[in-house]
């Protein structure tokens, strides 16, 4: 029997966005949740059986190859011919290369800037689309032969099969991204197809989330107890709003204090929480968690250590509270995206700090009222439940914390002279108005000494770089162009004020190919 979760879960209209391993398969989703359409990503091989609830399919791009011999390929028999399909690059391909028609070898170049020379206007795909109109394309095959029943719908100078329609079919290819930014219209086309062929209501807002996600957490929990641990971050805290609206006192939140927060954050934060009116038990575990970080280099080490302690440490505070029955988590869409990989197991970059381990050690149910949403979405729930800015526009902050700043073998002196750094870049931002211009920033302390004057004396103090970058969800990252007079006043002041520094440098790296943590 389907629970009441399930039935509006259901009720709610959605576009399936079928992924092939493209880098841009979460743009796809971006930009038709921007539409207030709700979508999800799921693997070509492993997705659920449409039901009256999906109103529309995307195959989204992939750096395969559909010539390949392990080509990904779907099952689209309950799909193609019944629901409305869009094809996008090696989707659009795909409905060729598998259906009669011929893919090749590009001859002439396809990649970058083109210009739909050609577009029938009357086709409902290109409502509202003009002639010329610039798209983007990424493929090295090209569409050399249509199959039977398929019409070309536009094309660009080079590329005769840009889009096409199959007769008697909602379906749909295209040879271009439309989700990425250099394609001028490529948002009206996902709105043609969402909203005016698969006929999508535009009715996927923060306001609706956050009123039916209530509602299923209140049918989901009933009397239930509930323990979350709070983070100070933003996923964690309109987790703990939303299960707060929903079971109240039954909600007990743990915020534990592993002494990598940044400078007085603890307090603060933990003033913050209690003016919610939240449940929260504050822990000091700042000794227990250095005493077991003292003289690690490694970072991997560091992360584990501190995931071991601060699941002992909450299990223990846990175990205070009676009755618990669920853990919940401040789990968001693209850590659900990124845990089923197209092509198996991902290669793991960072091992991720939270509670894993926890379920299983504490035998508990786990719950997570987020796993829908992107980090943009996040905030936004988050202004609906009326959270405070200075929660609301905290910038990211690693699970490890400074840890994971402080580069090399792991002190208290260096940890000190890493977060009165911290605080001043930080503060800076706030004072000078750039901190809500910036998606994340920091100070990375390096193991590099180098030499400095000071007055008459010759110093060989420590090096620290000032981070900054703008982003949406993490995904990708360009470094900040903070004005030259501002990272100058940083520095200066950063050096005069903090005893153990006497060198600061400016990273200019984006990502990728960087990341935007150096550990």
């Amino acid at each position: 029997m389907r629970s009441i979760k399930e039935k509006l879960k259901v009720l709610q209209d959605k576009i399936l966005i079928l992924d092939f391993g493209s880098q841009y398969t979460q743009l796809i989703a971006r930009r038709i949740r921007e539409l207030n359409v709700y979508c999800e990503i799921h693997p070509f091989n492993h997705f659920p059986v449409p039901d009256k609830s999906v109103k529309g399919v995307i195959l989204s791009g992939s750096p395969s190859s559909v010539r390949d011999t392990n080509a990904p390929t779907p099952d689209l028999k309950k799909i193609k011919g019944t629901i409305p399909l869009l094809g996008v690059c090696y989707g659009a391909q795909h409905l060729v290369h598998n259906f009669g028609g011929e893919v090749l070898p590009s001859n002439s170049r396809e990649y970058g800037r083109a210009n739909l020379i050609s577009i029938e206007t009357n086709d409902v795909l290109f409502t509202n689309i003009k002639i010329g109109t610039q798209v983007w394309m990424s493929h090295a095959d090209t569409i050399a032969r249509i199959p039977d029943g398929y019409e070309i719908i536009g094309s660009t100078a080079d590329v005769k099969a840009g889009a096409f329609h199959i007769k008697g079919e909602n379906t749909w290819g295209i040879q271009f991204h439309p989700e990425v930014y250099h394609t001028t219209d490529g948002t009206q086309i996902l709105k043609n197809f969402v909203v005016g062929i698969c006929k999508c209501l535009q009715d996927w807002t923060p306001d609706s989330f956050a009123g039916s996600t209530i509602t299923s957490l209140k049918a989901e929990l009933g009397n239930d107890k509930v323990i979350l641990g709070l983070s100070g971050g933003v996923d964690s805290s309109v987790a703990a709003s939303l299960l707060n609206r929903a079971i109240g006192k039954n909600l007990t939140c743990i915020f534990v204090d592993n002494g990598l927060l940044r400078k007085n954050e603890f307090s603060k934060v933990l003033d913050s929480y209690l003016g919610l009116g939240l449940n929260v038990i504050g822990v000091d575990a700042t000794d227990r968690f250095l005493d077991q970080l003292e003289g690690v280099s490694d970072p991997e080490t560091k992360r584990k250590i501190i995931g071991r302690v601060f699941i002992e440490v909450f299990d223990e505070e846990a175990k205070k509270v009676k009755g618990i029955k669920w853990l919940a988590q401040g789990t968001i869409y693209p850590d659900v995206i990124e845990s089923v990989s197209v092509n198996g197991p991902s290669a793991t970059i960072k091992s991720h700090h939270n509670v894993g381990g926890l379920p299983e050690k504490m035998h508990l149910k786990i719950v997570e009222p987020l796993r829908l949403l992107f980090k943009d979405e996040v905030r936004r729930v988050g202004y609906t439940l009326g959270l405070p800015d200075n929660i609301l526009k905290r910038h990211p902050f690693p699970g490890p914390g400074l840890a994971i700043r402080l580069i090399g073998k792991m002190t208290r002196e260096k940890l000190e002279i890493l977060k009165e750094a911290d605080d001043i870049f930080t503060e800076g931002l706030k004072k000078h108005g750039l901190y809500d211009s910036v998606w994340q920033a920091g100070v990375i302390l390096l193991p590099v000494q180098s030499v400095g004057v000071m007055g008459d004396e010759r110093t060989y103090e420590n090096a620290v770089v000032l981070r900054a970058v703008g982003s949406t969800d993490g995904m990708t990252a360009d470094w900040s162009h903070l004005p030259y007079e501002f990272l100058g006043l940083i520095s200066n002041e950063i050096i005069n004020k903090v005893k153990g520094i006497n060198r600061v440098v400016y990273d200019i790296s984006s990502k990728p190919p960087s990341t935007i943590e150096w550990e």
